[in-house]
């Protein structure tokens, strides 16, 4: 039996009303959400940190996911496994003729460069949209993606039809202005009948929303460059934690300018590294 193949039947066991897995049974749709975002999570947590020999466990995993749905459209009547193959395949042929020599009326002459690609490929897109009625240049875009990365997909998506500053300097403008507008609501006396904690949230979204479109102008994926110093201020404080455990207190009754200088000394290491 093909390993696809042996997969598929070990979920349908799984499954198995009279003999399957307890816990499988009792899963639907929407209950499996959380795992297939935690498995998507890992695959990345493994590639950023290189650990290839892992990758394939983690991949493994996501594409358990994706059978196990395979699995519920199946017993439902709405779709199999064979489906979606059939899906996607359609649409990486579909999205790529000048790789698979289709004729296409949206894509005219041959793509030579990245920058035609990625015009033949906004064509593509948006005639999808078109037949599949979507009005608005927003309409598919999935609201469970993370907050920075919808931002980013929403700032990209206005940008195409036209709605984007062409210049650098009004996106750093548009920072600033947020920020002040930020202090602005920080610095009102909480006796201040307009003073309000939900005021203070709604600008500082209006800041991140501006980050973001920073990034996106910069060609900075927020979503990674926020992974990456998270992982960098984790690394550099286990340093910090580490300077700590070799002195003879501990980390509480030290001052904010004694863990500062372990902070330095922790990026001195790295860069003497």
């Amino acid at each position: 039996m093909a390993p696809m193949q042996s997969l598929l039947e070990i979920m349908k066991q799984l499954r198995d009303p009279k003999t399957g897995c307890p816990w499988d049974l009792a899963q639907d749709f929407a209950t499996i959400v959380p795992f297939t975002l935690e498995e998507a999570y890992e695959v990345v947590d493994t590639i950023e940190r290189k650990a290839w020999q892992e990758l394939p466990d983690e991949l493994g995993d996501l594409l358990f996911q994706v059978v196990f749905y395979c699995q519920l459209g199946q017993e439902q009547g709405m779709f199999d496994f064979a489906t979606v193959v059939e899906r996607i395949s359609d649409k990486l042929t579909r999205r790529h003729p000048h790789v698979f020599g289709i004729a296409d009326e949206q894509v005219s002459g041959s793509i030579t460069n990245t920058q035609e690609l990625s015009q033949a490929w906004d064509k593509l897109k948006a005639n999808e949209r078109q037949q599949k009625q979507l009005h608005s240049a927003l309409d598919d875009i999935p609201h469970a993606l993370p907050a920075l990365s919808r931002a980013r997909k929403i700032q990209h998506r206005v940008a195409k039809v036209g709605f984007d500053w062409a210049e650098l300097e009004p996106v750093v403008a548009k920072i600033h202005e947020e920020i002040d507008e930020v202090l602005v609501e920080v610095n009102k006396s909480q006796d201040d009948p307009t003073y309000s904690q939900a005021h203070i949230q709604d600008e500082m979204g209006d800041l991140l929303f501006a980050v973001v479109n920073l990034a996106r102008h910069l060609k900075v994926d927020p979503e990674q460059a926020l992974r990456q110093a998270n992982n960098k201020f984790e690394r550099r404080f286990r340093g910090v934690e580490q300077y700590v455990a070799d002195s003879t207190k501990a980390i509480e009754q030290h001052t904010l300018a004694e863990l500062d200088s372990y902070w330095d000394k922790v990026k001195q290491d790295e860069k003497a590294n």
